[in-house]
């Protein structure tokens, strides 16, 4: 690397070394045609220009061939301009001549690359541009947290009373004196949920984070947003076993057909029955999550006479709303699947430490080795109060048990 930027400075010197004989020759030809000689001071001046042209071509050359020796096994390169310059008989014979006079000297282009090809190349002199930023991957827009109800707690885990069970046996009664009153029963339960960890890093240098302060606030961003990308796939399907979170889809209830449709059943109808089920359990639904799979599929149907059925294409897309509830659609989702609930009513997050960044050398041989750890983590709770709020199911399977024998 040393040998090559300074032949990146010696083909720079070898240029003005070049134009300073180009500008002596001009003196010199001025002075014969003004006065018939030369003088002294323009010689020494000629002189000097030529010694200095040729001590730079002659190390220009010894550091060429260094660097050649080094890659042999590679492909014979194209001469650089100084190369070139060095060895041209224009040159020569300019200074056979005592450099009088005004040389022309023809070079052939150089082949510009980044990496050495099979005809070689003067990449290594030409410095690439550097495009600012960083380019990042594409990003999922989270949006699971936000149909939730939010909390937060200082503990590791949040308990709360839940009634699971009720007998009714309210009734009329007689008003006569003595009359027995019917007796109902209640049961409640102690619900427990852990708060878990969720939690990732990297490694770095010192050096590098020093040398270009931008690249640690990428990587907090980008470690940030590993947190959430997970922190939505718990909070939606997190399987309740372990460490992992016990998800608002895991609890949900099972879709089933309040009545049967004696039709062909789309997922526009699955999707307006499953609101039907949850205010038959007292819970209107306040929303729907899909796969935006599955929400491309419902924005696509026809009527009979081949008209989208929601919204106008040629006017842009109607809103992300279907039987007058908003549809959140996410990849978090698995395709051919649904969720519809009431879900600031359903369930509830609780953060207990909120999503954060730290970086130390205090970490296994960090020290001895100038690395960082990068580390990120948050934690946080997730209480499923009422599971009957959401409605839950597979197109595919509730389109059947919608349809009527």
């Amino acid at each position: 690397m040393a040998d090559e930027n300074e032949l990146i400075k010696l083909a720079a010197d070898l240029k003005s070394a070049a134009d300073e004989v180009k500008k002596t020759a001009e003196t010199t030809n001025a002075e014969l045609k003004n006065l018939g000689k030369v003088t002294e001071d323009t010689k020494k001046t000629a002189d000097d220009a030529l010694l200095k042209h040729n001590e730079i071509s002659a190390r220009l050359t010894d550091i060429e061939q260094k660097m050649a020796r080094k890659g042999n096994d590679q492909p014979q390169r194209q001469k650089s301009y100084g190369e070139q310059v060095g060895e041209s008989e224009e040159l020569k014979s300019f200074i056979a001549n005592g450099g009088r006079g005004r040389v022309n000297i023809a070079v052939k282009a150089i082949i510009s690359s980044l990496t050495t090809d099979a005809n070689g190349s003067a990449g290594d002199l030409i410095i690439p541009q550097r495009q600012d930023g960083i380019i990042t991957p594409a990003q999922r827009r989270m949006t699971i947290r936000d149909l939730l109800t939010p909390g937060r707690t200082t503990s590791n885990a949040i308990q709360y009373v839940k009634e699971t069970g009720f007998t009714n046996s309210a009734a009329t009664v007689s008003e006569s004196s003595g009359a027995a009153k019917p007796q109902s029963e209640i049961k409640f339960d102690l619900m427990t949920t852990a708060v878990t960890t969720i939690a990732h890093w990297v490694l770095a240098t010192k050096q590098i984070l020093d040398d270009v302060p931008q690249l640690q606030s990428y990587i907090d961003g980008r470690l940030r947003y590993g947190l959430q990308y997970v922190e939505e796939g718990q909070l939606l399907n997190g399987g309740g076993t372990g460490t992992d979170l016990n998800g608002v889809y895991t609890q949900a209830t099972a879709f089933s057909a309040p009545v049967t449709i004696p039709a062909t059943v789309t997922k526009i109808d699955v999707l307006r029955l499953a609101m039907l089920q949850a205010v038959l359990a007292e819970y209107p639904a306040t929303g729907m999550v899909l796969h935006p799979t599955d929400w491309a599929t419902i924005e696509l149907v026809k009527d009979t006479t081949g008209r989208h059925i929601i919204g106008n294409p040629g006017g842009g897309l109607a809103g992300h709303t279907l039987w007058g509830l908003p549809v959140v659609e996410t990849p978090a989702m698995t395709i051919d699947k649904y969720l519809v609930g009431a879900f600031k009513l359903g369930a509830q997050i609780f953060d207990r430490e909120d999503a954060n960044v730290e970086i130390s050398t205090e970490d296994s041989d960090n020290f001895r080795k100038n690395l960082v750890t990068i580390r990120a983590e948050e934690r946080l709770a997730l209480a499923v109060y009422r599971p009957e709020a959401f409605i839950k199911g597979d197109f595919s399977d509730s389109v059947t048990a919608a349809t009527a024998a």
